[in-house]
């Protein structure tokens, strides 16, 4: 007994102490409850309502479609749209819940499970290799606070956490959390996720596709398919694991699911596409006055003719060139834009905004300007010496042919003859044509502006041809066909353009009659690409630019080339490289077009003797259009200039129908007396 009572008297002064420490214990931990509840309440007081948090967050979206409707370019946050938890599909949210937060729908904000085990594995790894954070964490910290790893923040995010349970509902939270999180590809919400990387709505997604999204936020840079295709799948497959280990899904159900079988949505093209959505996006302020929804641009860009496009620049501008093509149906519709050989190293667009002098491509308009005046293509003009105010134009080539018809002074490009008809029609009439057709750069009445010395647009030069092609109505370019929401919501709708007639259709007749010639048989002859052609080269002073346009089955492209500081350049006349390069793109493009016949019949004109080194037989061209000397490397003959197949000779009587009467015969250069036009005057020469 004298053994017990010792013991007891030992022992007897620790419980008091351990009663002390248990309650010391109790009494801390009903504080830090109280503490809490404190801060929640007050986290509470400054949440945001459940609409407010809905609200649309700033930043719109634009995504840009090519014709087909694939996305070429995406802009902005991508935030989709919202969509209720009735909306959302139960696919979806298992398996978010799945793998983020099995046990969502049991814990008050915070799993003290997750917490538990995320700090074994951190003590037995040495670092953190798994997180503890729940649904409920990750909206608060995605909403309210920043992801940098400090104690601090994540006791703010526990506290903000628990308000949030207590003022919203599971399904509320799970809502905000499937419409806010970030899953890669500047997509937040499982609508924008779904619609940039499978090109659909998420109320459509399948269980493979949930897999692939809900897989992206634990590393959105690392397993969005845009990063990493492989990654994601390999990823969507442990998310499907993980469902089936939650019992969300059957054994049978996830054998059944092969994330290897989704279609991704094809990538955005990054290189000479963006020169079109370059031009098109500022139109965007002049169409819709919505600024926050996010919508789609519906644009007239076809993706195969812009790779021929870009094919044909890249491979046949000469070394040290620039390059640019437009290409525009016959409703105005661009379907091709490149603004420079490649768009990472310029994003210069010299298709829109670079302003060249076009050469002898000028001619379109002095030749309108004479044919509606009243000259014909048939009629007989003088190739001779012309100094007009101390300016002496010269020939390529250097010499001169005499007596010729106006057709094969246009097919030959001739320069004296675009002298004398500015001489005769006025060089200010010639502006005004060229004002007429679209020309929207300064023009100047010298003598030698019927040489093209007066600066223009590639885009405005394509316009005018295709107004001709049009029969001498209007044309009017245009990229985006419609603006919708996501949603469908109709926000804009191209309409025709008011048709004008610029000319007769007399005179645009004769004008495709000459500009067939230029390539049948004239300084285009490397545009011939097997079908009907219409087109004109341009080659300003000592090779500094080159041009072709011209239009072939209901298309019309134009081609420019150069050096951005205007250096000479050997092989940059009009009907060579840019010739090549039309030719090269227009195969492309036209081949699932009908070969259509032009309205008129073309006559072909005499061959002149001396001019093969305009035409490439030569080793080199001493002269440009010009008659400037060509600073140039010297050429070698190219096979390509021949002509892909033999031009059928036509009759030419379409002459005589436009211009309303027979055709009276003209006397030669060798007759006597002063030739009568058809308006009573008497032609200069």
């Amino acid at each position: 007994m004298a053994r017990t009572r010792k013991i007891s008297k030992e022992r007897g002064p620790m419980g008091p102490w351990m009663l002390r420490i248990v309650k010391a214990g109790v009494i801390a931990a009903l504080l830090g409850v109280m503490v809490l509840g404190i801060f929640v309440a007050i986290a509470r007081s400054e949440i945001d309502s459940f609409e407010d948090l809905k609200a649309s967050p700033n930043g719109q979206m634009i995504r840009i479609r090519a014709a087909d409707g694939t996305v070429i370019q995406s802009l902005g946050p991508s935030f989709g749209r919202w969509l209720t938890i009735d909306q959302l599909p139960s696919e979806m949210k298992d398996a978010m819940v799945a793998v983020e937060d099995r046990r969502y729908y049991m814990h008050p904000g915070v799993d003290p499970i997750g917490i538990t085990r995320s700090v074994y594995v951190r003590a037995v790894e040495g670092r953190w290799t798994q997180g503890g954070s729940t649904i409920t964490q990750q909206l608060a910290r995605n909403i309210y606070l920043n992801s940098n790893k400090e104690f601090g923040r994540k006791i703010r995010e526990v506290i903000l956490a628990l308000a949030m349970e207590t003022k919203f509902s599971k399904d509320q939270i799970l809502e905000l959390y499937l419409n806010k999180v970030y899953f890669g590809g500047g997509a937040y919400g499982v609508d924008a996720a779904s619609r940039r990387f499978f090109d659909h709505g998420a109320e459509d997604i399948s269980l493979a596709e949930a897999a692939i999204i809900a897989g992206l936020v634990k590393a959105p840079s690392r397993y969005a398919p845009t990063a990493d295709a492989q990654a994601a799948l390999d990823r969507a497959k442990v998310v499907v694991e993980v469902m089936q280990d939650a019992g969300m899904i059957t054994a049978a159900e996830a054998a059944t699911v092969e994330p290897a079988g989704v279609r991704l949505a094809a990538e955005a093209p990054q290189d000479s596409v963006r020169y079109f959505t370059d031009w098109v996006l500022p139109q965007l302020d002049g169409l819709i006055d919505e600024t926050e929804k996010p919508i789609d641009v519906w644009t007239t860009l076809d993706l195969k003719m812009q790779r021929a496009a870009t094919s044909a620049i890249s491979a046949n501008s000469p070394r040290g060139a620039q390059g640019a093509l437009v290409s525009i149906d016959r409703d105005g519709a661009v379907k091709a834009m490149v603004g420079g050989t490649d768009y990472v190293t310029s994003n210069y667009n010299r298709a829109v905004s670079a302003v060249r002098q076009p050469g002898s491509a000028w001619k379109l308009f002095v030749y309108l300007t004479a044919l509606e005046a009243g000259y014909r293509p048939e009629d007989m003009v003088e190739d001779k010496p012309v100094e007009i105010d101390g300016w002496k134009p010269k020939n390529s080539g250097g010499n001169f042919a005499g007596a010729i018809s106006l057709r094969t002074a246009f097919a030959y490009s001739k320069n004296t003859i675009a002298a004398q008809i500015g001489q005769d029609v006025g060089t200010s009439s010639i502006a005004n044509m060229a004002r007429r057709f679209g020309i929207t750069t300064p023009v100047n009445t010298m003598p030698s502006m019927v040489l093209g010395t007066s600066d223009t647009r590639v885009i405005d030069m394509t316009q005018a041809f295709a107004a001709v092609a049009a029969g001498g109505r209007n044309v009017t370019p245009y990229g985006i066909k419609k603006v919708t929401t996501i949603d469908g919501e109709l926000l804009y709708a191209a309409k025709p353009s008011s048709s004008v007639q610029l000319v007769d259709d007399w005179v645009a007749g004769a004008m495709t009659d000459l500009l067939q010639t230029a390539v049948a048989t004239g300084t285009g002859r490397a545009a011939n690409i097997g079908r009907p052609v219409a087109g004109k080269t341009g080659t300003t002073s000592s090779n500094k630019d080159g041009w072709f346009l011209g239009f072939s089955s209901g298309l019309t492209t134009g081609v420019w080339m150069g050096r951005d500081d205007a250096r000479s350049i050997g092989g940059l006349e009009g009907g060579r490289a840019p010739a090549q390069a039309w030719a090269a793109y227009m195969r492309v493009a036209v081949a699932g077009r009908p070969v259509e016949k032009f309205a008129t019949e073309v006559t072909f004109p005499e061959a002149l003797e001396g001019e093969e080194p305009l035409l490439g037989a030569d080793e080199m061209l001493l002269f440009d259009e010009n008659g400037m000397p060509i600073e140039g490397d010297p050429l070698m003959d190219d096979p390509n200039l021949a002509p892909t197949t033999e031009p059928e000779p036509l009759d030419d009587a379409f002459i005589e129908r436009a211009l309303g009467g027979r055709r009276d015969q003209r006397p030669t250069s060798d007759e006597e007396g002063p030739r009568a036009d058809p308006r009573g005057q008497t032609r200069p020469f």
